[in-house]
């Protein structure tokens, strides 16, 4: 299923309930799945047009009357765009009011670079009690909307819109602000996030091939970082690779560095994206382009692995 078909089904589902979710979108409804809401809840449901930084004092405005808005609109639009509305009206002043921002990174594809975000999680990390969630699938998706929706304070949601390969099947057990290990190993600890955490897993199986054990950590909830889990598997491995959608710089892995420099230093690198802007392209081709493809990993944990300095 494409997650935007899950955002709406799940959204759905969760206003029937619950009468006090209301929906904002700044002109692109259709492209984010959430036009078949406006047919449903009608007088819950606005589009403000191109006009995101009046969409987010709308949702800060409808929070203290109590209701729970859901921002949703193309990722850098909701970060980078309304970061003051987001860290003065919003999270100041302590609303609570839900962000989603599709096509995160590469995922933004042919929208190009004025439309592909590698920098919104070092935006939204650096506004004071901001939880950021970074979605795998569709499954973890439609699991994980309803903690989401009950936090009460504001939440950053980076989601692809398109479908992705899925990594977890319908038994999933989704713990709001907690990481899955994904599988156990003892030479290095691969930690992703997003749509990482499949080409990670491929890179898992390549690695096995070769006689490295990875353990592999999905690194759900950015911020606030799952510490207990990821301490006690560095603690195990003592190597640590991060991989991300991102730019590496203000993201998980330096959320990553940041956590071990302070309780656990250990030999780190990262897979991500180095310091460029977004460009045009497909998926697989922009995976090669920033050198992020499961060989790429696969390679650079190798590497950290057979490093003896």
């Amino acid at each position: 299923m494409e997650l935007r078909q899950a955002l709406a089904k799940t959204l759905a589902e969760l206003m029937r309930e619950n009468n006090k979710i209301v929906i904002l979108d700044a002109d692109l409804s259709k492209a984010n799945g959430t036009d078949s809401l406006y047919k449903e809840f009608p007088n819950r449901c606005y589009n403000v047009g191109v006009s995101e930084q009046n969409m987010a004092s709308m949702a800060a405005g409808l929070s203290t009357y109590g209701f729970t808005p859901v921002i949703v609109t193309f990722t850098p639009f909701a970060t980078r765009r309304i970061c003051d509305q987001i860290a003065v009206s919003i999270a100041y002043a302590k609303q609570k009011v839900v962000i989603i921002g599709t096509d995160p990174g590469i995922t933004a594809e042919m929208n190009g670079g004025t439309h592909m975000s590698f920098e919104d999680v070092g935006v939204m990390r650096s506004i004071p009690k901001m939880v950021i969630v970074d979605i795998v699938d569709d499954v973890q998706l439609m699991k994980a909307l309803p903690h989401i929706i009950n936090y009460p304070s504001a939440v950053y949601v980076r989601m692809p819109r398109k479908s992705r390969p899925t990594v977890f099947d319908e038994n999933y057990q989704y713990r709001f602000l907690k990481a899955d290990v994904l599988k156990e190993g003892k030479d290095v600890t691969i930690i992703a996030s997003g749509t990482m955490v499949y080409e990670a897993q491929v890179a898992a199986k390549m690695l096995a091939e070769k006689g490295i054990d990875a353990e592999l950590i999905s690194a759900n909830c950015i911020k606030p970082l799952d510490e207990e889990t990821i301490l006690k598997s560095i603690k195990k491995t003592n190597k640590v690779l991060v991989c991300e959608n991102h730019n590496v710089i203000g993201g998980l892995f330096s959320a990553v560095a940041e956590l071990i420099v302070s309780k656990y230093p250990v030999k780190a690198k990262a897979v991500g994206v180095m310091d460029e802007f977004g460009q045009v392209g497909k998926y697989q081709e922009l995976l090669e382009v920033y050198h992020m493809t499961p060989a790429d990993i696969a390679k650079a944990t190798m590497k950290l692995v057979n490093d003896k300095e």
